[in-house]
């Protein structure tokens, strides 16, 4: 495969690449909030111009988008209803019942997507083995019909008591629905989460549905765009565990593109990290709305099956709403260059998650925004080359982001607005900090001397002052980091995960039901895959989620599935739980919870190789030469551009680095070197003679 068109939605900007013959051209545009697929066709069109590209030269395209994201946290899905056991109506609120902070008399738990009056009881009741213990009773699925018809439901979430194990109730009662109100969308838990612990698994089915006609409408929307325009060609979406799959089934299962867009941005930095051969890696990616930051080890992202969209209260586990479905392992907070900054209740500062979006966006865009945001602290701070923002298509203005800060913050605070402009930076840059630090701490990771691979359109402007707060050894910019994510999509592989709970103890290991549930997972993982790529050739990864019999939590066992046995399935337990937890358990019998298989098509990536082509205007002559004179205490930096380095240069700050889509801020005490692969890598003046 040679030429892609990848597109990456955020809340702010719209990203859109093209590797035609080898190169990369790129292009960033506003997002259009009322119809996102505007904004990827106005991009499309716009690399199309500047390439001389046509429909008929691409090959494929690669779809990710913070949609689905964006409608859980900002609560503007679709009116849903849950059918779901008689007595576990409020599974949703009662939660696991705990706090996630013990002594805060005040927290507040994240209200469920579907209220009280939605969640509907239905008489039924399977046992933990799949046997009917309560025939389903269809005069309660009717009353539900008729209450929903009533409240004018316009999605059904289905989920009964262990129906991950029997799913004949689910089937029956989604087809009594159908027959009554005809092609409402519909989710079964037993098909989007068919897995043990059933307030997980509710409310992973309740936001599946809460999106899914938001999703489904838009993919459609796009793909009508993309067949009028004359592309003929797959169409994949990017999914939140790294895998690309079809528009049909992300259409089926939006819940798993909650990470579409951020997921592209960690392939990137994991095959950086490889690149420049780092194992210890933090990825930043800093865009208009939010930023994630996730941890790379020996070349290999953080997986999981467990993620919580909209963290609100300090980063906490057990804040946000949980998903189980195949996540890359990430933090995303509200801290984008469009973030709003606002003076809390005792007057300090405080940033986000409220954004200021595409429309109007920061007050610097001059499109009529006036909340003060982190862009606006960034313009005021001369970070930012007006002329070349969002790759000279949009053109800033200094004296409204100045006018914004002053009126809500300065003049309130009593400070300089250049004094003020510094504190939202300083204020954005700890939030980011502390959710780095957070997140490392959960998976008992240590940040101290990593190396950041940062991008994103807002990431190299923050990166050198989370180097220092988070003691860092370097940050890498990539080549095009502004629109990093996008890039990330070409080197995904075509590939999709699914997962079975069945359980068994290892002392009673049974390689026929072993095989059974692997056969059945892999006959559903295959035909996605298989509709996806014509490759007609796969790899297969398979995963046990392992405990000590009487522990609440399991662990997540790696095992080839060609040769998996009860000895190597036990030896990789051991060595895994030991070296998560230091010792093992003696003579405690083990157990398996859940199984899962990841099927991908055999190919490196989507794209074979990915070369970077300078689009952006000619170097001006006085650009070449970094003056070492200038001072951030005067406001003033040297500025240079990317282009004007030669491989190997070093210079030295303060200065800034601008590009097409993001600027490098290089402050005094750092120097930065243009590498041979063309990333820059940044680095404490100190560490400069082993640089």
């Amino acid at each position: 495969m040679n030429n892609g068109l990848a597109i990456d939605i955020g809340g702010t900007f719209t990203d859109v690449v093209l590797e035609l013959e080898g190169e990369i051209h790129s292009t960033k545009v506003l997002t259009s909030r009322e119809d996102p697929s505007d904004a990827v066709m106005d991009g499309i069109e716009q690399i199309f111009s500047e390439t001389g590209a046509t429909p008929s030269d691409v090959e494929i395209i690669l779809h990710g988008t913070t949609l689905a994201t964006n409608a859980l946290i900002e609560r503007r899905g679709a009116k849903t209803a849950l059918l779901t056991t008689l007595g576990h109506r409020d599974v949703l609120e009662m939660a696991l019942e705990n706090r996630f902070e013990q002594y805060d008399i005040n927290i507040e738990r994240p209200v469920a997507l579907v209220p009280r009056t939605l969640r509907l009881p239905i008489v039924e009741r399977m046992n933990a083995h799949g046997e009917v213990l309560i025939e389903l009773d269809d005069d309660s699925v009717d009353s539900a019909i008729e209450e929903m018809r009533a409240q004018g439901v316009e999605s059904v979430a289905i989920g009964f008591l262990h129906s991950y194990v029997n799913d004949e109730h689910e089937l029956s009662v989604r087809q009594r629905v159908r027959d009554q109100m005809g092609d409402i969308p519909i989710s079964l838990s037993s098909d989007v989460c068919p897995e043990i612990r059933e307030y997980e698994r509710m409310s992973t089915t309740c936001a599946n549905a809460y999106v899914l006609p938001l999703m489904k409408f838009y993919l459609g929307r796009l793909s009508e765009r993309f067949n009028s325009r004359g592309f003929d060609c797959p169409y994949l979406m990017m999914t939140s565990g790294g895998g690309l799959t079809t528009f049909e089934t992300a259409g089926r299962y939006p819940i798993r593109l909650v990470e579409s867009g951020p997921a592209g941005g960690a392939i990137l930095a994991e095959q950086i990290s490889r690149e420049v051969k780092a194992d210890k890696v933090i990825s930043f990616d800093m865009g208009g709305t939010t930023a994630k930051l996730s941890l790379i080890d020996e070349g290999k992202t953080l997986l999981s099956r467990a993620f919580e969209v909209d963290r609100a209260y300090r980063f906490k586990k057990g804040s946000g709403l949980p998903v189980r479905i195949p996540v890359i392992e990430m933090v995303e907070i509200g801290a984008g260059g469009g973030s709003i900054a606002h003076l809390d209740k005792i007057g300090r500062i405080q940033i986000g998650p409220e954004s200021a979006g595409s429309d109007p966006g920061p007050a610097c865009y001059g499109n009529g925004g006036s909340n003060p945001t982190v862009t606006d602290a960034d313009c005021v701070l001369d970070r930012l080359d007006p002329n070349l923002f969002a790759g000279g298509n949009l053109s800033l203005n200094r004296e409204s982001a100045e006018s914004a800060i002053d009126l809500q913050l300065a003049q309130p605070m009593k400070l300089s607005i250049s004094d003020t402009a510094q504190g939202i930076a300083e204020i954005v840059d700890e939030n980011m900090a502390a959710a780095a630090r957070s997140h490392a701490s959960e998976w008992g990771k240590s940040l101290d001397q990593r190396t950041m691979v940062a991008f994103g359109g807002a990431a190299p402007l923050h990166a050198a002052r989370l180097l220092e707060k988070l003691n860092l050894a370097c940050v890498v910019i990539p080549q095009d980091a502004g629109v990093g994510s996008a890039i990330g999509f070409l080197n995904a592989p075509i590939s999709y995960e699914v997962v079975r709970s069945s359980h068994m103890l290892l002392e009673n290991y049974d390689p026929s039901l072993v095989q059974d549930v692997l056969s059945n997972m892999r006959e559903e993982a295959s035909q996605v895959v298989e509709s996806a790529s014509s490759t007609g050739e796969f790899m297969e990864r398979g995963t046990a989620y392992m405990r000590y019999v009487g522990q609440g939590h399991e662990i997540s066992v790696p095992f080839e599935t060609s040769s998996i046995d009860h000895d190597e399935l036990l030896k990789t337990f051991e060595s895994t739980y030991t070296s998560l937890y230091g010792r093992l358990i003696p003579h405690a019998p083990v157990e398996v919870m859940s199984w899962t298989l990841n099927v991908s098509a055999v190919q490196d990536a989507v794209i074979d190789s990915v070369a970077f082509a300078s689009n952006s205007a000619e170097v001006a002559s006085s650009h070449l030469q970094v003056s070492t004179e200038s001072s951030e205490s005067d406001g003033s930096f040297a500025l240079l551009h990317r282009d004007a380095l030669e491989r190997g240069q070093l210079i030295i700050g303060p200065a800034l680095v601008t590009e097409r889509h993001t600027t490098t801020v290089v402050p005094a005490g750092f120097g930065l070197r243009r590498l041979q692969s063309d990333h820059l890598l940044m680095f404490k003046e100190e560490g400069i003679e082993h640089s």
